[in-house]
């Protein structure tokens, strides 16, 4: 296990180099300088900001400082908001971009897997065909369409819903819910093929013969086996709602990183930029890694090391 783990903690480490080494390139390729648009700037101060953010280095030289400040944890201050570092912005936006991810994906992985599995044990019944009509609309119906839906019929309906803004608990909800559509729909999909799959298995029926009740039977051997494919796909799940997403941010007024995201682009903040896409993969490769070794603790058979169990 300890092996297992190691392996995958160099490769988190390896990966998250090269995205670093990547987005730093790609941000020094793009045409035009993050303060070219700053109007008739004297020659002077122009220079001086070149100079403070080390823009005025060689490429190579300025690389290498900013993977020494990465180590450190310092993004480096902002080239836009001069108030705030990029640090601050993030300690910041990623609470409440977290806190909106996280109760859809609570939303999401109870009841995705409770559908799925619902309209298994029903197939081809009403309750199947109502679930995969669910299932299908998640799927096919964008997040930021269903945000508008949920503004234009449940906000306006029920007034303690509020449309925008952010401070209690009821301004999370729709954005929420919003969020945890498609992830439902998809893991309640995935259930259901898993789950149709177990419960043809012969270890089934051999529960089945012992006298088991239904209950144990589907709670202790099919849902257990069955949730294994949905667990694989809770690393991605939950970065991806756990950084939120900048549109439902956007419909919903919500303070989240999103929005620094989408300012750093439009402003050229290239410190910003790169710290929010780090900041963004980081999230990602540590849940993956979680994900992996919560895979193998839960399905032992899994091979770890030289053939090992």
């Amino acid at each position: 296990m300890k092996k297992f783990v190691l392996r995958r903690l160099l490769m988190a480490i390896a990966t998250m180099w090269v995205i670093i080494t990547i987005t730093f390139v790609m941000m020094h390729s793009i045409p035009g300088d993050p303060f070219a648009k700053e109007g008739k700037m004297p020659e002077r101060v122009y220079e001086n900001l070149r100079a403070q953010y080390g823009l005025d280095k060689p490429l190579a030289e300025q690389y290498v400082i900013y993977l020494k400040n990465i180590v450190r944890g310092d993004f480096g201050q902002s080239m836009k908001s001069q108030a705030e570092t990029v640090n601050q912005m993030i300690r910041r936006g990623a609470p409440v971009s977290a806190q909106i991810g996280l109760q859809a994906f609570v939303v999401a992985m109870i009841l995705g897997p409770a559908l799925g599995s619902i309209a298994a044990l029903y197939q081809n019944k009403w309750p199947d065909y109502v679930t995969m009509i669910i299932a299908i609309i998640g799927i096919s119906v964008p997040s930021f369409i269903f945000a508008t839906l949920l503004v234009q019929f449940v906000a306006k309906n029920v007034a303690w819903l509020p449309i925008s803004g952010w401070g209690e608990f009821r301004h999370s909800i729709l954005p929420s819910l919003a969020l945890a559509l498609m992830p439902m729909a998809s893991s309640a999909r995935l259930m259901r093929s898993s789950m149709l799959e177990v419960l043809g298995q012969d270890y089934i029926r051999t529960a089945r013969s012992k006298g088991l009740s239904q209950f144990k039977v589907i709670m202790n051997h099919a849902v257990r086996n069955a949730i294994l494919p949905v667990v694989s796909t809770l690393g991605t799940t939950l970065s991806g709602l756990l950084t939120g997403s900048f549109v439902i941010e956007k419909i919903f007024g919500v303070p989240g990183l999103g929005s620094f995201l989408i300012s750093s682009i439009t402003n050229r903040d290239y410190t910003l930029i790169m710290g929010t896409t780090i900041f963004y993969s980081a999230v990602l490769i540590v849940l993956l890694l979680i994900v992996d070794i919560l895979y193998v603790v839960i399905d032992p058979r899994i091979q770890l090391t030289g053939g090992k169990r």
